[in-house]
């Protein structure tokens, strides 16, 4: 209707008085609050052309458009994990739908829902593909989690990426396995990565999201090394970030990678997993591992013999089915979330 407007050459408080209503009323009726009655509409048909029939057929095929983007305005808000983004602080509570909407949309740095499903189209046909039937992980809830790391890494001042430096910062990074406060390695994780290029982030996953890790690149010299914490033992979670690290060195820029997920056993993944077992149990250890007495001494003895904690020998053990997966588990350090 404005461009009929600018076609005739009439300003809005000329074809208000043309009409018959208020400018305020012509203002609601050219932005659509207004839905157009017959009387309006034959005023339309006298001041633009046009029948009451194609006035009155237009207003409702716009009132059927709008309805359909309140529903998939809301069927979006739905999939999204809006509690717990809010319980975490990523948003803030909105009184009414329409500002939900816009925060929401804020925090994903898009126009529009359907903006969004564009710029998230490869990470949802990720997920469909790495969940398994038997695990609830909803594309919406995996996307706010990156999103939400991505956020967090924008904050971390990075030396450009390199390979090489972050390969030669591995062993440096293994000693933290030996500290057991995540406050006190944390910080020194995420300052080591950061002089190679890699933000290393911890967001904790909300409802609908069952990754323990991801890694992609934000830009061409920045990789987002993102973990998850889901395990909150210190063996998932040093293991998690030498697969990570196994696919930032290995695997290259191109793709996101997802870990937790289930129902991927490509070979990407595979030697992601032999990376991170020969950085936490070096090949020169790795026959002595399988010959570690089931004895908590002798696991203590080990780890401090190789220099990575308990715990970690533990895990391993577990996974080359030396011993059971309730045993020894009290080596392992558990990790707990801060409020802050």
């Amino acid at each position: 209707m404005s461009d009929i407007l600018g076609e005739k050459g009439l300003s809005v408080g000329e074809f208000a008085e043309h009409i018959g209503k208020t400018l305020e009323r012509t203002r609601d009726l050219l932005q659509g609050r207004a839905t157009i009655t017959i009387r309006t509409a034959r005023a339309l048909e006298t001041v633009l052309g046009g029948s009451v029939e194609f006035w009155i057929s237009r207003d409702y095929q716009y009132r059927e458009h709008v309805a359909r983007v309140h529903a998939a305005d809301q069927e979006w808000l739905n999939e999204l994990p809006l509690g717990d983004m809010i319980k975490f602080g990523w948003l803030q509570p909105a009184p009414r739908p329409p500002e939900e909407l816009e925060a929401c949309l804020r925090f994903f740095g898009v126009v529009s829902v359907g903006a969004w499903r564009h710029a998230y189209d490869d990470l949802a046909t990720l997920v469909a593909f790495r969940t398994s039937p038997s695990f609830d992980s909803r594309p919406a809830a995996v996307a706010a989690w990156i999103r939400k790391a991505e956020i967090e890494a924008a904050k971390i001042e990075c030396a450009p990426w390199s390979a090489r430096r972050f390969r030669d910062s591995l062993p440096d990074i293994r000693r933290l396995t030996l500290e057991r406060d995540p406050s006190n390695f944390l910080p020194a994780l995420q300052r080591i990565c950061s002089a190679s290029g890699v933000a290393a982030v911890i967001v904790r996953a909300p409802s609908g999201c069952r990754a323990s890790g991801a890694t992609r690149f934000v830009s061409s010299g920045k990789a987002l090394l993102l973990l998850s914490f889901r395990y909150l033992s210190d063996d998932q979670f040093w293991f998690t970030f030498f697969h990570e690290a196994g696919h930032l060195l290995l695997h290259g820029a191109e793709s996101t990678f997802l870990e937790g997920l289930d129902g991927d056993s490509s070979n990407q993944e595979s030697e992601a997993n032999e990376f991170a077992e020969r950085v936490l149990i070096p090949s020169e250890f790795e026959r002595a591992l399988l010959t570690v007495p089931s004895d908590m001494r002798a696991i203590v003895r080990f780890a401090n013999k190789i220099g990575v904690s308990p715990g970690i020998v533990v895990g391993q053990l577990q996974h080359h089915g030396r011993v059971r997966r309730n045993h020894f588990n009290g080596l392992k350090r558990r990790f707990q979330w801060s409020n802050t």
